[in-house]
């Protein structure tokens, strides 16, 4: 598949060069990382929630984790985490577990994390396991222009 359609079209839309960059099918943003020799926490990964309200898209590192309880009382939001059979009809044009971190492609509230915000590159999942997007931070930006920005998650540590 290399690139999503909805992902391929919205830059497009946008007019936001980006390289493809092919590495080894992976499991984990983790693997991402150390296959595609690439900083973890310079991938931008999406984690899904809903409400009663809708979804949410909340684009993190990929180094991170979602602080959920924290993001609840800042959005005054019962957020839940998405199941993954619901991920498949949300982004039909990706592999599960592969969903690119732009959710204005899919029509769901986006909320970016200010710990991608200073970056001079980002990469992201394209839709599939074998490929990440690269696109320089302000293009970056660019994509996600409009959406909110806070502090929704925390490095992970390692035990």
């Amino acid at each position: 598949m290399a690139i999503a359609e909805h992902v391929d079209k919205f830059m497009a839309q946008l007019s936001v060069d980006y390289e493809l960059v092919a590495h080894p099918h992976t499991g984990s943003s983790h693997e991402t990382a150390e296959a595609s020799h690439v900083r973890e926490d310079h991938i931008a990964k999406a984690v899904i929630f809903k409400d009663y309200t809708g979804y949410a898209m909340m684009v993190v590192p990929a180094s991170n984790f979602v602080e959920i309880r924290h993001v609840r009382k800042e959005l005054n939001r019962d957020l839940e985490l998405v199941e993954e059979d619901e991920l498949t009809r949300l982004f039909p044009d990706c592999d599960p577990g592969a969903i690119p971190p732009l959710g204005l492609a899919y029509d769901i509230e986006t909320f970016l994390d200010e710990a991608l915000t200073t970056l001079a590159n980002i990469y992201f999942e394209a839709g599939d396991h074998e490929h990440l997007v690269h696109v320089s931070g302000e293009d970056f930006k660019h994509l996600l222009s409009g959406v909110r920005h806070g502090h929704y998650s925390h490095e992970h540590q390692p035990e």
